[in-house]
């Protein structure tokens, strides 16, 4: 089966071991393409909501794919978020082509992308951290209900759906002007000489152009594995933000990533989230 060959790929808010990760998706997704570099653009394992009641094998196998990906030469660089804060203070290190980060620049023919994943623009997340993680406990119960009515919804014939995806659609229309995170993300962007700026966070994938103090900031938000399924791409010398659909990757669907028949690799995995997350800070 053909794999699309790309430079560059950016995947956000990926939030294994929660409910809401499509897990099945991501390993669709990262079957079927051939990067040069991959990033990991933050909150792709949940720390917050991690229990070693819920890491399933699913996820484990999300893992595995990136190690296979690592074994055949992609450069893989971990770009730190909030739910994986715990690994901010191992910036710097290096294991292989695996690097972890707090931020990612990408250079191509004079131009300079900033890739980091938009925490540090929430207000929220800095002054009311608790609000933040109830936020998440919120979605992390809707996620569930989530469920229950999808498997009401199947059982009659009808197509699944997400709640909390229909819920913004609703109650969050889109605005013509940029918001006021975009707008600060932007400035930062300029100031510092980026032509192009790219963050997850927010779970909503948008790509814009947006003029700061006469000079064009490529702003792209590459979205989330949870709700919309999308990435940023790099090929034929520009960014695309790439939409994952059911149709044009069924052939990457059917083959599967073996998960290792020694236990011991997935339970170091858990002890180590487990660890993680008690020793955050409430």
């Amino acid at each position: 089966m053909d794999k699309r060959k790309i430079d560059v790929s950016v995947i956000s808010d990926l939030h294994l071991a929660t409910h809401a990760c499509k897990a099945k998706k991501i390993q669709e997704y990262l079957k079927s393409i051939q990067p040069g570099i991959l990033v990991l653009n933050g909150d792709i394992i949940d720390s917050w909501r991690f229990s070693r009641n819920y890491f399933p094998k699913g996820h484990f196998k999300v893992v595995r794919q990136l190690i296979k990906m690592l074994e055949k030469g992609v450069k893989i660089y971990y770009v730190t978020g909030n739910h994986d804060e715990f690994l901010r203070k191992f910036k710097g290190a290096k294991f292989g082509k695996l690097k972890i980060l707090n931020q990612y620049i990408f250079k191509n023919n004079g131009q300079k992308t900033w890739i980091f994943h938009g925490d540090i623009f929430d207000k929220i997340i800095h002054k009311s951290k608790g609000l933040a993680k109830f936020g998440a406990a919120m979605y992390g119960f809707l996620t569930l209900l989530n469920k229950l009515v999808n498997s009401i919804i199947c059982f009659c014939g009808g197509k699944e759906i997400i709640i909390y995806k229909s819920l913004k659609k609703r109650f969050l229309r889109e605005k013509q002007v940029p918001s006021k995170f975009e707008t600060q993300i932007a400035r930062s962007a300029a100031v510092q000489g980026y032509d192009t700026v790219i963050c997850g966070h927010t779970h909503v994938p948008k790509e814009k152009n947006l003029l700061v103090g006469g000079k064009k900031i490529h702003y792209i938000n590459c979205g989330d594995w949870v709700e919309n399924l999308t990435a940023a791409e790099f090929y034929d010398n520009q960014w695309h933000l790439y939409v994952h659909t059911d149709a044009e990757n069924e052939q990457f669907a059917e083959e599967d990533v073996d998960v290792p028949a020694d236990e011991n690799i997935y339970q170091t995995l858990l002890k180590e989230l487990t660890f993680a997350n008690k020793s955050q800070p409430n």
